[in-house]
């Protein structure tokens, strides 16, 4: 080691600052710079060091909300049956999605939410979301897809038409802005949040228009996956399908039709409940193909920049395609004594079992990240015309909805 320069004019070394330069080194140990790499580092790098760094950034970026809304969405399953075990029923109105989101809204509106959970959760609703739709399809063949769509197709084109036409006069009738118009009447009609994203560049929407619409839909959707599974078990008599037709059409988002659905599924025990409302709601989604730049033409707003292709793939729901892929990998695998040739019947249906859990989860931690995500402080102000519109508007979708699944729904059973 380096001897301790005295200091200038003095005789006493330990009055020199630098021996404090010391204090925290070992004998022949470097100091190191920090846990980070430097720039001159960096610049060293091969290809595969650049993408390994940089895939590990973003799971220390998005690990903290994952495991948070993990986290929320074990204990909102271990919350929803220990009042079984404790009482000793069998079932209690307490469900594991409905006590995640309760949770999530309890955090996030107690202790606030630090930023730094911000790139999982939304992860959690963007892609995780997503993904648990997507495995959805392993449930059902094409066959049963298609002919739960059949039925589907004028109960989702009615509640469509009607949100779009009388959503858009209401809204002119009392001085909402057009935009804003219809961004809420798109929301409400096809597919909440997704299709509002989709919507908003087509028709040069401000932020706060953006805002606005998005707190309206999520804040009338978050009510609906509460009160619509009872709504719809007391409305339908507990008929599985007609229920499952009533939540994929009367409810906004995706991730609150599927949050509803495994409310339902977890209450009544009827699984065919979430194959119906996510076929149905899936549905509703491509209909944002013909909607969105119907709407953009209607209201003269369109960007001059934005093609038409780009106005499309904004608009497809991918994870559809993904949950038909499923469904044709179930449809091959029902083939014949062994699925593919390779898994014998029994290994075929353990898989499909674990495909199915995967996505329950997935879409579980989704419910979580909705509640996380939700804020009481920016719900307040949206103002009261933007609620009353959207409050308006989800009660017609849900009217409308109710009368034509009594209306068609019956041929779904015959």
């Amino acid at each position: 080691m380096d001897k301790v320069r005295p200091a200038a004019g003095r005789g006493d070394p330990y009055a020199n600052p630098e021996l404090f330069d010391w204090l925290d080194s070992l004998e022949g140990a470097p100091d190191l710079l920090g846990p980070g790499e430097t720039e001159a580092e960096r610049e060293n790098w091969s290809e595969w060091q650049r993408r390994g760094n940089h895939f590990f950034a973003l799971a220390g970026a998005t690990l903290p909300g994952l495991v948070l809304a993990f986290a929320i969405a074990v204990l909102g399953r271990t919350l929803a049956d220990l009042p079984n075990e404790v009482l000793g029923v069998t079932k209690t109105p307490l469900s594991p999605i409905l006590v995640a989101i309760l949770l999530g809204l309890v955090v996030r509106n107690t202790i606030g939410l630090p930023s730094v959970f911000e790139a999982g959760l939304a992860l959690s609703l963007k892609r995780i979301l997503r993904v648990g739709v997507a495995l959805l399809g392993i449930r059902l063949s094409l066959a049963a897809a298609g002919a739960i769509s059949l039925v589907a197709l004028p109960i989702v084109f009615g509640c469509i038409a009607m949100a779009l036409f009388f959503v858009t006069r209401l809204g002119k009738l009392v001085g909402l802005p057009p935009r804003l118009t219809t961004l809420i009447a798109v929301g409400t009609a096809i597919c909440g949040n997704s299709a509002i994203v989709a919507m908003a560049p087509t028709i040069e929407a401000t932020d706060d228009e953006v805002s606005y619409a998005v707190g309206c839909i999520t804040l009338f959707g978050l009510v609906a996956l509460m009160v619509h599974p009872f709504l719809a078990h007391s409305l339908f008599g507990g008929d599985p399908t007609l229920a499952g037709l009533f939540l994929g059409t009367a409810i906004h988002d995706t991730a609150q039709v599927a949050g509803a659905g495994l409310v339902y599924v977890a209450q009544f025990g009827t699984p065919e409940t979430l194959d119906v409302a996510t076929i149905t709601k899936l549905q509703r989604n491509m209909f944002m193909l013909a909607v969105i730049p119907l709407m953009a033409f209607t209201s003269q707003r369109r960007q001059p920049n934005a093609s038409l292709a780009a106005q499309v793939r904004a608009a497809i729901p991918f994870f559809v395609l993904g949950f038909l892929a499923m469904s044709l990998v179930r449809t091959v695998g029902d083939l014949g004594d062994e699925a593919f040739g390779l898994l014998d019947r029994s290994t075929w249906t353990a898989l499909i079992s674990a495909t199915t859990t995967t996505a329950t989860w997935c879409l579980t931690i989704a419910m979580a990240a909705v509640g996380l995500g939700t804020s009481f402080n920016r719900l307040k102000g949206l103002g009261l015309r933007p609620l009353g519109v959207g409050l308006a508007a989800a009660t017609l979708v849900g009217v409308t909805s109710y009368v034509l699944v009594s209306f068609f729904g019956p041929y779904a059973l015959s």
